[in-house]
């Protein structure tokens, strides 16, 4: 009776983990890889959808690949997406603001912008430490599910201005669904 039961909650649990899998939405998640490992980001195209569907346009074009992590505060956030690396670079295509009620809070995934509210373009920073005095201010479109590990050895930046000395790197960034193998590497 005892192996029974074993066996009973062992299916049951590989019905639940492979109806969790199905349950994933593959369109609207990104496997950001990085030398640690993979982050795994769910997209939020309820949030900011024009936003959604520009950073999955980038990804397509692997332009996200081999780009630096130019700005990383310690207990903050850790910033990409300009192929400069200076903070200054972008893909050429500004955004309008999609601004919306998701907190800052950590693994949130956002827009970098300059003054302008609607200046975002491909620079994004994913949140280390709530920081909610953000909310309302900057577009909040995912949310890392799995993998904070590895964005919080992301290699830091100077106190004060984040900027980094050799900085880490997205080694690829893909659209789930495009990724045929979906084991982590």
């Amino acid at each position: 009776m005892r192996i029974w039961k074993i066996i009973v909650a062992l299916t049951v649990g590989l019905f639940a983990a492979k109806g969790a899998e199905a349950a994933t939405d593959l369109e609207n998640t990104l496997y950001l890889d990085l030398k640690y490992g993979r982050v795994i980001i769910e997209m939020r195209p309820d949030l900011a959808p024009q936003h959604v569907a520009r950073i999955k346009e980038l990804v397509r074009q692997k332009f996200y690949d081999g780009i630096k992590f130019h700005r990383v505060i310690e207990g903050f956030m850790a910033q990409t997406g300009d192929p400069t690396g200076t903070g200054m670079g972008g893909s050429g295509k500004k955004l309008k603001a999609e601004f919306n009620k998701e907190p800052h809070v950590r693994g949130v995934v956002s827009m970098a912008r300059a003054g302008d509210p609607d200046s975002a373009d491909s620079q994004f920073f994913i949140v280390t430490k709530d920081s909610t005095f953000l909310d309302g201010q900057y577009t909040a479109w995912g949310k890392v599910a799995s993998g904070m590990e590895f964005v919080d050895k992301i290699k830091k930046g100077a106190p004060g201005s984040g900027e980094v000395t050799d900085p880490d790197v997205i080694v690829t960034m893909r659209v789930a669904s495009d990724v045929k193998d979906r084991v982590a590497y």
